[in-house]
């Protein structure tokens, strides 16, 4: 696959699993958006910072984990990285689209390290300025997200720490929209992306990605 499809993959898996991150983050999204109301700096400008931050967490993460991506993604392992992460994404599909529920389980790996950055996430609300914004982004970048994880994994494979930090980049722009307009928007966006007809969609389109990602011609010529 080239790069732009892979880039425009990643964007998608953002956008489509954004019903899941409106779950697991709109809450604080909509929370930094309400409490500047009547501030000196502007709700938008707040919000933006803060799903900066949280961008930039996820492309570090993806940099970090291509790393070692990039020293295993050989032969035999990289099939089974790939094989993995398609896995996973399909998971999330399934998840998304509220036909099972076992992803959530990734979700507890990264409970202790949550365990640690979450104290220091609760001090700085409410978000008063963009830099406390950005900040409290950046934290909240490393809760445990099962479409986070399956994301980061699918990413490792593709054999550079720049090429998944890049994958990650454009995941993270993905979910953008959504938890954007949330924090501004919260009860009109929040219904739109509740809506079962619109998680089965997203969570069919994802499961469409994963069977993509899976290199089954490799697989089959072993």
């Amino acid at each position: 696959m080239t790069e732009p499809l892979l880039l425009t993959t990643a964007f998608l898996i953002g956008l489509l699993g954004s019903t899941h991150c409106i779950g697991m983050c709109g809450g604080i999204a909509a929370s930094v958006g309400l409490n500047t109301q009547g501030g000196r700096y502007p709700a938008w400008l707040i919000l933006l910072g803060y799903n900066l931050g949280r961008i930039s967490s996820y492309t570090l993460a993806g940099a970090l984990i291509g790393i070692a991506g990039a020293m295993v993604a050989t032969g035999i392992t990289g099939l089974i990285l790939q094989t993995f992460a398609g896995i996973l994404l399909i998971a999330m599909g399934l998840y998304v689209g509220q036909w099972w529920f076992g992803i959530t389980r990734l979700e507890t790996l990264g409970g202790h390290l949550w365990r640690h950055i979450q104290p220091h996430a609760a001090k700085i609300l409410p978000v008063r300025n963009p830099h406390q914004a950005v900040l409290l982004g950046i934290l909240w970048g490393w809760l445990p997200c099962g479409l986070v994880y399956s994301t980061l994994l699918w990413s490792s494979a593709a054999g550079s720490w720049q090429q998944s930090a890049l994958l990650m980049a454009a995941f993270g722009l993905g979910t953008l929209p959504a938890m954007f307009t949330t924090g501004l928007l919260a009860r009109q966006v929040r219904s739109l992306m509740q809506k079962r007809l619109t998680r089965q969609i997203a969570g069919a389109l994802i499961i469409g990605f994963g069977i993509y990602t899976l290199p089954l011609n490799s697989l089959f010529n072993l």
